[in-house]
């Protein structure tokens, strides 16, 4: 019994809990960035260029033109994907901009105030 005591433990020490939080709490966050970029900044842009449509624009290996990527899977074709990519570099960036504002309030909170 003396391994399950440890990892008892081990499992409820602090560091571990907030690291358990905080992945919980970051793949939600990540469905909340994913839903603000596919269904909220991506359709004004597309509509601005012309009602593209991100998800679909793709580079056929083939040398055929497919309209959307699904056609272009469904047809057994080798594609790149680039609108996705294009998604999730904006995906990325709005993640890595929200960790930057966060670590800056952060190190704000506890920065030691100046000594007179």
């Amino acid at each position: 019994m003396g391994i399950i005591k440890e990892f008892k433990e081990f499992a409820m020490q602090g560091n571990v809990l907030d690291l358990a939080v905080g992945i919980i709490i970051g793949a939600e966050f990540g469905k909340i960035v994913n839903s603000l970029v596919n269904d909220v900044l991506m359709p004004p842009i597309g509509k601005l260029l012309g009602g593209v449509n991100f998800t679909d624009l793709n580079l056929s290996l083939d040398g055929n033109v497919y309209k959307t990527l699904e056609e272009a899977k469904a047809a057994g074709a080798p594609v790149i994907g680039y609108g996705s990519f294009v998604q999730s570099t904006i995906n990325f960036i709005i993640v890595a901009f929200c960790i930057f504002i966060l670590i800056k309030a952060v190190n704000k909170m506890n920065r030691k105030p100046a000594e007179k």
